[in-house]
């Protein structure tokens, strides 16, 4: 190739990216706008937690705001299933204390109703049944701070899923935000 011809190719990049502006630069302005209007209204979580978990959440990049909404409920079921295992695990050990390992019994029931919750709301968040998502979401939210507190229920006892029952409750409420952006 001449330098003449990849002279005229750059420029002709170059002028097509001042049109066209990047389609990725719009939608991360999108989660920025849409995190930072959540976290602002909501105190559950911040504007960072926000915007970290949705744009690692495959097809972020390329959706609206209720499509942005659906990958929040996926992600809070993601989050669910994963803390189901991880409390399986936990309990396979062997030489737990029989508190702790009651309080994980509770728990797992719990992410187990959580999962099958979540999966529901995924249904009625496609079909518009934003009323029903809200109470779905909302319950396993509940879950997650029940969870956590029967750790608290005993001086010294130390919950191995505090991160976990965080991670799930501010999933929920980044979910209910979106939602309510889009009455």
């Amino acid at each position: 190739m001449s330098f003449s011809s990849i002279f005229f190719l750059l420029m002709s990049l170059l002028f097509l990216s001042m049109i066209f502006p990047s389609a990725a630069s719009c939608c991360t302005k999108l989660i920025d706008d849409t995190c930072k209007n959540a976290s602002h209204n909501d105190s559950n979580f911040s504007f960072r937690f926000c915007k970290t978990s949705i744009q690692a959440a495959p097809g972020s990049r390329c959706v609206n705001l209720r499509g942005l909404g659906l990958i929040a409920v996926r992600l809070h079921r993601d989050n669910a299933t994963d803390t189901r295992c991880y409390i399986r695990q936990l309990l396979g050990k062997k030489g737990l204390a029989p508190a702790v390992k009651m309080r994980l019994e509770d728990c797992l029931d719990m992410y187990i109703d959580g999962v099958d919750s979540l999966t529901q709301a995924i249904r009625e968040y496609r079909d518009g049944n934003y009323a029903h998502v809200n109470v779905l979401v909302s319950a396993v939210m509940t879950y997650s701070t029940t969870c956590e507190d029967g750790f608290n229920e005993i001086k010294g006892l130390v919950s191995p899923l505090t991160k976990q029952n965080d991670d799930a409750f501010q999933l929920g409420a980044i979910s209910l935000s979106i939602m309510n952006m889009q009455k």
